[in-house]
Order: C-alpha cells, then structure tokens, then sequence
C-alpha cells in the first residue's frame, strides 16, 4: 500500500514539472510570451542560453553557405549544454541529436585516450623488428611483398601491413628527384611536344616546339596538317645541323615519337627522357611553351583573334609530309 502511494506520488510530480517545463519553455514565434517565460526562469539558464546562442552567432558571422563548426565550437556547446535543461530550445544551427552525438563522440575519445596503453610494446620480436630494417638498409629495392617473401623462407610470418610499418622509419627519400634534375642539367635538356590549333574551317593544324630548358629558347618550330614519325624525326634532324645538339631530350609517349625519331634521336647523340603515363607536369615547360606559341599564331594582328587559315600557311612540298611556316598578315 505504502508503495503504491509513493510510486503515485512520484508520477503525479513527474506531470507536474513537464508542465511547468512546457509552460516556461521559450517560444521562437511570438516575442511578448518568450520575454514574460524568461521572467519565471533562473539565472542560470538564462546565462547558460545567452553562451550557447552567442557561440552559434559567432559560427554564423563567418559568412559561409554552410556554417562549419570546428572541434572547439562543438566542445564548448557541449559543456554548456550541461548547465541548463532548455539547451534544446536554444539550438538553431543544428539538431538537438547533432549534440548529443558530439557528446558521444567526445566520451568515445576521453576513454580511448585514458585506455591507451603507456609503453606499447610491438607484437612482434625485437629480433624480427632489427631483421626487417637491416634487409631494407642493405636492400633498397626490396619491396614489402619482397621482405615478406624473405621473412617466410625463414619460418617468420608476418603481414605486410606490418613490415611497411617498420620500413618507413628506415627509408629516406632519393638524393636526386625530378625537378633536382632538371634544375642540375637545364644547360643540356631540350623539350618537345605538340600542340593544336583550329583552322577557320575546323582543320586541326598541329604545331611542334623544341626548346631548351636553361634559356627559354626556342630551338626549332614547326606547323603541319599531318604529323607523323618521319616527320616528326625530319624535325629534330632539322634541328641538330653541324652537332648542334643537347645530351637529353624530353618526350611524352605519343605515337608521334616512334622509332624513327628515336633512330635519329640516337644517331645524333641525344638521350631520349620519356614523361610517365598520366603525368603531364613532367614536360610543363615545353607545355606551357607551346601553349604560348598557340596564343601568338591565333592572336596576331592589332588587337584581334584570328584563326588559321590554309592560306596563311606557306607550304613545301616534301616525301616525308607537307610543314608548314607561318607567313603572317
């Protein structure tokens, strides 16, 4: 009976404190009732509200399409959604459930930190572990796969996951990459490739461009309708006369360079330098050399665009193909 009476007691307060909760809850329409609720509140929550739409209001002063919130901002609405029980009501930017995910998140991270172990020790043994690092020291071309490979002729198993692991502690990057190269040899590394421009009647006119490195100079250039392998290696014959020549010469795979080029390219005494697939910074500065070239055939004139015609284009006849020079206006 006793129990009854109290288990009565407690529902009959629990009602009325959500009522008086809804009643002194703020409303977001109407000004005049949300100011006479606030009259009934605490200080506290007061305070408490006025922080947390203050730090909304600073998140929505950054002038973005869609406020982000950074790891404080997120912090600080979660601690001070602790010291009142309206922090729902006083929520515009985001979702009540947003918050209390945050407040998820950040006891998920407090405990991951203080389980942390101090002195993890590896898994593996401190034999296996000075194992890996001195076949990576004496064998630079090893690969993890490789390591592996080893490491099981031996009876030790471990993944490969494992010895990347312990192989990035050992590797340093090489002396001498790509632009430390370019930079030591710009005196002798010429650079080549093509580029397109549209005739007036949608003709593609190809243009060819050796230059070199160092300079910026224009070595040779060329213009054809029709650019091939033997013209292509009629080009860079053209271009070393009397040995005139440099020791390296940078080329993308196209099909353009095939191997008559490469023959002439080899008679001449030049080392062919091949870009990788997909990697079209290797050769950025004959690009952008013939980029340039591109801009001054379509572009001269007084101040106006002009396109190509066939008829600006001075021919010679050869075996090989027909080239082009430009004769201007």
């Amino acid at each position: 009976m006793l129990t009854a009476i109290v288990n009565a007691s407690k529902s009959f307060f629990h009602h009325v404190k959500k009522i008086i909760k809804n009643f002194t809850k703020p409303t977001t329409t109407v000004l005049a009732p949300s100011a006479a609720s606030d009259i009934m509140r605490s200080r506290k929550d007061l305070i408490a509200e006025n922080a947390i739409l203050r730090q909304q209001l600073i998140v929505l002063n950054r002038q973005v399409k869609r406020p982000k919130f950074t790891n404080g901002d997120r912090l600080r609405l979660v601690l001070l959604s602790r010291l009142t029980q309206f922090w729902n009501s006083a929520l515009h930017l985001i979702q009540p459930q947003t918050l209390l995910r945050w407040h998820r998140d950040l006891f998920r991270l407090y405990w991951k930190r203080k389980s942390r172990s101090k002195d993890r020790k590896p898994r593996i043994p401190q034999e296996t572990i000075d194992l890996i690092k001195e076949m990576t020291e004496k064998n630079w071309l090893w690969g993890a796969e490789k390591i592996q490979g080893e490491l099981l002729k031996l009876g030790i198993k471990i993944s490969k996951r494992t010895i990347q692991k312990y192989m990035k502690k050992v590797r340093k990057p090489s002396s001498q990459n790509w632009r430390t190269f370019l930079k030591n040899h710009a005196h002798e590394i010429w650079a080549c490739d093509f580029t397109t421009v549209t005739s007036l009647f949608f003709i593609p006119i190809y243009i060819f461009v050796i230059m070199e490195l160092e300079s910026r100079r224009i070595v040779h250039t060329a213009v054809t309708l029709n650019p091939t392998d033997e013209w292509t290696a009629q080009q860079l014959r053209e271009a070393t006369p009397w040995g005139n020549r440099s020791k390296y010469l940078i080329r993308d795979n196209d099909n353009k360079f095939g191997t008559k080029f490469s023959v002439v390219a080899r008679n001449s005494g030049i080392e062919e330098l091949k870009t990788p697939f997909q990697a079209p910074k290797a050769n950025d500065y004959a690009s952008c050399c013939t980029s340039m070239e591109r801009f001054s055939m379509t572009s001269r004139g007084r101040g106006r665009e002009l396109s190509l015609h066939p008829r600006c284009l001075v021919g010679t006849a050869s075996p090989v193909g027909s080239s082009y020079r430009y004769s201007g206006f």
